[in-house]
């Protein structure tokens, strides 16, 4: 019995740290994104349509608007073996987020039988490995 409560709170604490590690990666991915993507401005006044949106009195259509030039697609600095790699990446972290929450789902359904066998002693692992998973994990968000 003993050991079946001891178990039942790794459990528990493992849970609690696939939590901090699923919210981790995402914060990480976050930041690389923001690092990586240039600002986008969705205000009309940067926008290459401002002439149009501000249309002068007097003044043709034609002559404010954006010309072809302007409207042609412009020369991205990344290559595509970067675009490739920045591609695979991203779906390789897509794969380790499901893996994490795949684990998380289950971890959290043996859990919950776990914690419906109405057993005390078990009920007080689970509700402890909790308290210890919590206590023990989430200050290391603080470090990220």
């Amino acid at each position: 019995m003993v050991l079946s409560v001891f178990v039942v709170l790794l459990l528990t604490v493992i849970y609690e740290f696939l939590k901090v590690w699923k919210i981790t990666i995402g914060k990480r991915n976050q930041a690389s994104v923001k690092q990586s993507s240039a600002p986008v401005s969705f205000s009309p006044e940067a926008s290459c349509f401002a002439s149009v949106m501000k249309h002068q009195e007097g003044s043709s259509s034609l002559t404010n608007s954006p010309s072809e030039i302007s409207l042609a697609p412009t020369e991205n600095t990344a290559t595509t073996a970067d675009a490739a790699a920045t591609a695979k990446k991203s779906w390789l972290l897509h794969c380790l987020l499901t893996a994490i929450h795949i684990l998380q789902v289950t971890l959290g359904y043996m859990l919950m039988l776990c914690v419906m066998s109405y057993n005390v002693w078990i009920f007080l692992g689970v509700v402890l490995g909790s308290v210890l998973g919590y206590f023990l994990a989430f200050p290391l968000l603080n470090h990220i």
